[in-house]
């Protein structure tokens, strides 16, 4: 059985993002951390390639493996008025799940083991945590470490008031004339037929006048079928954004629950949850890449002064009731999603609506963003919230 000072549990963006940054800091008293990290074997079930988009200012840990950034950003409203605005200082960023793989095991060092294994259970002790796992050829393999991080995706969101889930698929598509402006994403496309609750929405990433990611995106309690997504994405394409001719080089699909439930990201006196089962995930948004770099930047600082690394959940408090209100307000059909969305964007300036979607609002600036919901069935909702109880909420994943 092999000791280590940290154990990694899945090698997604959570798991990778830590072992990078952890790799290069020096314990006290104990000198450059010895690392696992564990991920199941070739052949297992895991998630395809994925596309992380989020935004920051300036310059970034990851640009040199971007796939694209752009500095312009637009949103349609149900009626078609085009609200669009330069965002500098920041730029919304796009970066394939393939290519930062590729980037951070490139540079993972000699003091990063990394183990291709499934993880049949974790034992938390005093002073260390054992990983019991089984290797392809059923083998088993049994790891010890003094702190373990576990990025692997809960079975079922947590007790909750509002459960959604933010479901999509999108096409990488090639057309035969030029149909994208490639300085300008379409962050949301609110022109699609919206749902009875909740709100649905289009994606356009564009790589090139011809090339673009576009993407069909629902909040709702339930997903679609296949049929389901290739009708509202063979509409999009054709009856909104009247593409033409055009083919599909690859296709991504996803859900990612959206909730307001509690993410206790300590599962024991040594085992950690980070990640999307940490609560890195923004429950209005969706958005998750960025709350991980903060949840693994304070994880690393908390190791280099000798505290205990407890997980924060990256996101303010007041983020997140309000985040709950949006929500409650969507499944209970009181809130016009797609109306909501649209005077978000065009009532304030872009770069503010960024900052409070990504958590570095003030509370003034949150209340003006705030002004673009109708105020009774929001006030209403907020009520249901404050009062009402916290249940498992079921959604059809």
């Amino acid at each position: 059985m092999r000791g280590f000072d940290l154990l990694i549990v899945g090698a997604g963006a959570a798991g990778l993002s830590l072992a990078h940054a952890a790799a290069g800091i020096v314990l006290p008293g104990t000198g450059t951390p010895r690392i696992a990290l564990i991920e199941p074997p070739a052949g297992a079930p895991r998630p395809g390639d994925r596309t992380w988009c989020f935004w920051e200012h300036g310059a970034g840990p990851w640009d040199e493996v971007l796939a694209a950034r752009w500095d312009t950003l637009a949103v349609r409203s149900p009626t078609g008025a085009r609200h669009e605005q330069a965002i500098s200082p920041q730029s919304y960023k796009m970066l394939r799940s393939r290519d930062f793989e590729d980037h951070v095991r490139a540079g993972l060092g000699p003091d990063v083991h990394q183990y291709a294994a499934t993880v049949t259970a974790i034992e938390d002790g005093a002073d260390h945590a054992t990983v019991h796992a089984s290797r392809a050829d059923g083998s088993p393999v049994s790891l010890t470490a003094r702190r373990v991080f576990d990025s692997r995706p809960l079975p079922a969101p947590p007790p909750a008031r509002t459960t959604l889930l933010q479901h999509f698929r999108g096409w990488f598509v090639h057309t035969e004339h030029d149909a994208f402006d490639p300085g300008t994403a379409l962050l949301m496309d609110l022109r699609t037929a919206q749902p009875r609750r909740g709100v649905s929405f289009g994606y356009v990433l564009p790589l090139s006048c011809r090339e673009a990611l576009v993407e069909y995106t629902e909040f709702t309690r339930r997903v679609l079928d296949d049929a389901g997504y290739e009708s509202a994405l063979r509409r999009y394409t054709a009856e909104v954004l009247g593409l033409g001719r055009f083919t599909v080089a690859a296709a991504e699909q996803g859900v990612i629950p959206m909730t307001d439930g509690s993410f206790p990201t300590r599962a024991g006196r040594c085992v950690f949850r980070i990640g999307a089962a940490g609560g890195a995930t923004r429950p209005s948004t969706g958005y998750t890449f960025s709350g991980i770099q903060r949840q693994v930047a304070s994880v690393v600082r908390s190791l280099e002064r000798g505290r205990v690394p407890v997980p924060p959940i990256p996101h303010k408090r007041r983020h997140l009731a309000m985040d709950s209100v949006v929500l409650r307000a969507l499944d209970r059909g009181r809130l016009d999603g797609a109306a909501f969305f649209a005077r978000l964007f065009a009532r304030n300036d872009m770069r503010a609506v960024l900052d409070f979607l990504d958590g570095r609002s003030v509370l003034g600036r949150d209340l003006l963003v705030g002004a673009a919901a109708p105020v009774v069935p929001m006030s209403v909702t907020a009520l249901e919230c404050a009062f009402g109880s916290v249940r498992p909420e079921r959604s059809t994943p």
